[in-house]
């Protein structure tokens, strides 16, 4: 018996019907459901998630930014994530929800490829060096200005290294996986999932002469405010996060843990780029 995890957002109509069906064929596929309370009490049915240990699998029921919820909660646990898109682009996730059913007859009988994908650890420092806060991030970690309208200046250092003096109204910190995000959005590069890099974005930079880094897993980069609002924020994944004021430091590095994402054979990065990101195509006039 595998027990699955299942984490989802209540916003999407199809939501019940999704639940239903992870209902009707978990007995059939051996297997133990655990939904988490928000969940538990749509379902009315199973048991309740509590915690990621002893899961052998996390079914996830939204889009990517749900992905991006349920690897937190796992904590770093080597638990395959199966992400079931319910909403339109789902570029992190491994089936549509037309291909729910027979995706959970895949991955029950184990056959799927678990993807590992790098993930970053960031920590806030305050002046007085003591850590803050600490975060795990499979997509970004971004340190920007909020609704301020100034400019922030930035010292960023690599193995403490001085790299550069930036100023702009944020700064970017992506995995390869998070490439394809905010980073892509802000100008940065396109990173295959299986070259360990981490990619520093600048966000709408004040100077032509500064532009996306990519640098190697091992660099562990710190950024300090040299002058900017009083009070910045630090966000991670799109979705967590916490205030920053100047005078304290952001320190991002490869974690040790990474995030295990399931696929299946017949899909490939390149076919999600094309279909879902447009990659390639010619526009049409």
């Amino acid at each position: 018996m595998i027990n699955l995890g299942v984490v989802g957002h209540r916003g999407y109509a199809r939501l019940p019907d999704v639940l239903r069906t992870l209902l009707r064929l978990a007995p059939e596929l051996d297997l133990k459901l655990f939904f988490e309370p928000d969940l538990h009490e749509v379902a009315r049915a199973g048991e309740l998630l509590t915690g990621p240990e002893g899961l052998g699998g996390l079914a996830t029921l939204g889009g990517d930014g749900t992905l991006l919820r349920g690897a937190r909660f796992l904590a770093g646990l080597p638990v395959p994530i199966l992400g079931i898109n319910l909403g339109r682009l789902g570029f992190l996730t491994s089936i549509g929800v037309d291909e729910m059913e027979e995706g959970l007859r895949r991955f029950a009988r184990g056959e799927y490829h678990a993807e590992p994908r790098m993930s970053l650890e960031a920590r806030a420092h305050d002046l007085d060096d003591a850590m803050r806060r600490k975060w795990y991030a499979l997509n970004d970690v971004v340190l920007h200005k909020g609704g301020f309208a100034r400019v922030v200046r930035l010292e960023v250092f690599s193995n403490g290294e001085e790299v550069g003096a930036y100023t702009a109204d944020g700064i970017i910190v992506s995995t390869p996986t998070g490439s394809t995000a905010y980073s892509l959005s802000a100008g940065g590069p396109i990173v295959h999932p299986d070259v360990a890099s981490i990619v520093v974005t600048p966000v709408s930079p004040h100077s032509l002469a500064l532009r996306p880094l990519v640098l190697p897993p091992t660099a562990e980069i710190a950024i300090y405010v040299e002058d900017g609002p009083e009070e910045l924020l630090v966000t991670v994944d799109g979705q967590v996060g916490t205030t920053f004021a100047t005078g304290d430091t952001l320190h991002i590095r490869r974690a040790e843990r990474s995030v295990t994402i399931v696929r299946f054979p017949g899909t490939t990065y390149f076919a999600r780029l094309r279909r879902k990101l447009g990659w390639g195509s010619v526009p049409h006039a």
